[in-house]
């Protein structure tokens, strides 16, 4: 299956919706009057779109409008190019240290699926030949342990772990120096989920991150966010509070091959100014994939 399938799969309830509204809409009156754009604001609301980028495209067919007409006026071509513009200074690319191995700490509240995330990164950067370490630092869930272990065997990736409930700032530092001394290009750190609102788990993130980088100058180099897509814009208040805490360097946004939320995508990235680096469009390792912009208000918005 290629990318753009993947998208346009893995959006597939955000799409249907989006699309039956639009049409409806669009075809129910040829005049644009200040009814159908209220109903044209809902709908894009509804699909989590944000108020700012929804603001964007009402203003946008409003003036498509009022310069050319009803005559031909494509409101999904409208919508995906300012979508397309919103995101544009996306950059998914994930950043890679000068020397020694990019140290990535997944972060994140309880079930956005930190676990698998880290695994499929590590699928990822093994497809593109590289070595790679996982680090089992949720070591509150003692089957965060076992399931991350799992993951190692079936990807064949190394994964360094210590007792449940061990220090979890240890076992990163034993992390670091495992990926140090085996020469690893990259070393993806799962830690423990925890809820924005609880100080202490915050602070224990931040202890983790001190140790890390005293061990290793500038790690981690990457901090993602990983955001449940069904949460929809409640994901935004756990991007500001873990941004506050430990500054993230970008997203990734799992689960969107179930909600109808998918808009909340490009709600986040235009409110926060953090990269979408990933998108989980599915259950298989190869599911998690790098944002392409262009894609994505492409399947968001295919007539």
């Amino acid at each position: 299956m290629g990318l753009f399938a993947k998208f346009k799969a893995g959006l597939k309830k955000t799409h249907s919706q989006l699309a039956h509204e639009i049409k409806r809409i669009v075809t129910r009156s040829p005049r644009l009057d200040a009814t159908t754009l209220e109903e044209l604001e809902a709908a894009l609301i509804a699909a989590d779109l944000g108020l700012a980028v929804t603001a964007q495209i009402v203003a946008a067919v409003k003036h498509a409008y009022e310069t050319q007409g009803g005559a031909g006026l494509d409101v999904f071509a409208i919508a995906r190019t300012e979508v397309e513009k919103s995101l544009g200074s996306n950059k998914a690319d994930l950043i890679k240290a000068a020397v020694g191995p990019t140290v990535v700490s997944i972060v994140g509240v309880n079930g956005t699926g930190k676990t698998t995330t880290s695994a499929k990164l590590a699928h990822f950067i093994q497809s593109q030949k590289k070595t790679v370490l996982l680090a089992a630092c949720d070591t509150f869930r003692a089957a965060a342990i076992e399931q991350i272990k799992l993951w190692g065997q079936k990807l064949k990736v190394e994964v360094v772990a210590g007792a449940y409930g061990a220090d979890a700032a240890s076992v990163a530092h034993d992390a670091v120096t495992a990926a140090q001394a085996r020469q690893a290009d990259y070393l993806f750190i799962d830690t423990a989920g925890r809820l924005h609102t609880k100080h202490n788990l915050m602070q224990e993130l931040q202890k983790l991150h001190r140790v890390i980088g005293k061990q290793l100058s500038g790690a981690p180099h990457e901090v993602l966010l990983v955001l449940d897509a069904s949460t929809g814009m409640n994901a935004l208040n756990q991007a500001r509070e873990f941004n506050k805490a430990v500054p993230l360097t970008g997203l990734v946004v799992t689960k969107l091959d179930g909600t109808s939320k998918g808009g909340m995508v490009v709600a986040i990235q235009k409110e926060l100014g953090l990269p979408v680096k990933f998108i989980g469009l599915g259950e298989q390792a190869d599911d998690l994939q790098p944002f392409d912009a262009r894609q994505f208000a492409q399947a968001l918005f295919e007539e």
